[in-house]
């Protein structure tokens, strides 16, 4: 007894480790050296880490080890059997078996079909992308897309063939069992029929149009109705129009990509939008009144006399009315000075006249020049 491995050593927790510590810690390793596990199974393992599950998931035989030790069942006190048969009091009760065998593709006794001849699934969805204006993602479009979906064979009805018969493999089921021998007893497993592929018929001839698929691959024109207020990088889902699903299945998705081309004028930020607007050195000092385009058509606003180079106004709810948020943005206006590249003898000499313009009360020119002496 004295080479025999500590149990809490064993499932790798502490002696203060709780029942739900202890539950945890035993399904990790009981999956990890399962010997149906090809990778990692460990049989010796499997039963050194059942043995101490058994003791300390019971509260009173691990309060007998807290105090003896593994000379607590030396006598034929523990609940242990270490036959290649099986487990004796292994303390399963709390333990899902089916949920413990899933990854070995078992399920635990004799299960029941989960197919038939009506087995279906669902299509496979589809993703795309698609390029639209800068004003039809602002107030939204129709478009018709042309997409390769997979279709019901229209020669043979969906079927994949003709003369329909039960499958002599699988009985009509669609799925055949295969029996695993393993300590715990005689585990079963369910697949889909290779003959059938889960329908539960055969075919005395394969149709010619889609080789026994069933689907066949057309172009279809799929309408779509962009909201208002999409943007690059906005995904759309279409429910229901993408594949055909096999044996009458559900169809799958269509997820369609949005890129939104840039705008000549307009920049676009979530649903707030700019534009320049360029004024001429007159224009900036003297203050004007200005035309602005917005996405709803164009405004009238005063530009006020030293208006500055960058400096913005806000034209409030001029922006994108987002069908999402249903929420409307703003639109902002920044001003550029248009400084002219040729002037005329006249212009340069009204020009030179603003030189003589004092500056000395402006704070720029204050916060500059202190840097500069």
């Amino acid at each position: 007894m004295a080479d025999k491995k500590d149990y809490y050593e064993s499932l790798g927790v502490s002696k203060t480790a709780t029942d739900a510590e202890i539950k945890s810690a035993f399904r990790k390793l009981a999956k990890k050296y399962h010997p149906d596990n090809k990778e990692t199974g460990d049989e010796a393992k499997f039963k050194e880490i059942g043995e101490a599950y058994s003791v300390l998931s019971d509260k009173q035989k691990r309060a007998q080890y807290d105090q003896f030790g593994h000379a607590a069942f030396q006598n034929g006190g523990g609940g242990f059997s270490g036959g290649t048969g099986g487990f004796s009091g292994f303390g399963f009760d709390d333990i899902d078996l089916g949920d413990l065998f899933n990854m070995f593709g078992g399920g635990f006794g004799g299960g029941s079909s989960r197919g038939g001849a009506t087995s279906k699934s669902k299509g496979r969805d589809i993703e795309t992308n698609i390029e639209i204006s800068f004003e039809d993602a602002v107030y939204g479009c129709e478009k018709t897309l042309k997409i390769s979906l997979d279709e019901p064979c229209s020669e043979c009805s969906g079927k994949g063939g003709k003369g329909e018969k039960t499958c002599s493999t699988c009985a009509g089921r669609g799925r055949v069992v295969s029996q695993q021998r393993t300590m715990f007893g005689v585990f079963q497993t369910e697949t889909v029929c290779p003959d059938c592929h889960g329908r539960g018929v055969t075919y005395e001839t394969t149709c010619s149009a889609c080789r026994g698929r069933g689907i066949t691959e057309k172009i279809k024109e799929i309408n779509l109705r962009v909201p208002r207020g999409v943007e690059s990088g906005d995904t759309l889902r279409l429910s229901g129009k993408g594949n055909a699903g096999a044996n009458g299945g559900a169809r799958g998705d269509i997820y369609i990509n949005f890129k939104v081309k840039e705008h000549e004028i307009f920049r676009r930020d979530g649903r707030d939008i700019y534009v320049d607007i360029p004024l001429t050195l007159t224009e900036a000092i003297l203050g004007c009144e200005k035309e602005v385009p917005t996405i709803h058509g164009t405004i009238v606003t005063k530009i006020p006399a030293g208006t500055q180079n960058l400096e913005k106004f806000r034209f409030k709810g001029k922006g994108v009315d987002d069908e999402k948020t249903h929420r409307l943005g703003d639109e902002y206006g920044i001003v550029k000075v248009i400084i002219p590249d040729k002037l005329t003898k006249e212009q340069k000499e009204l020009i030179k006249s603003l030189s003589e313009t004092t500056l000395d009360n402006s704070k720029e020119f204050k916060t500059y020049y202190k840097y500069t002496k």
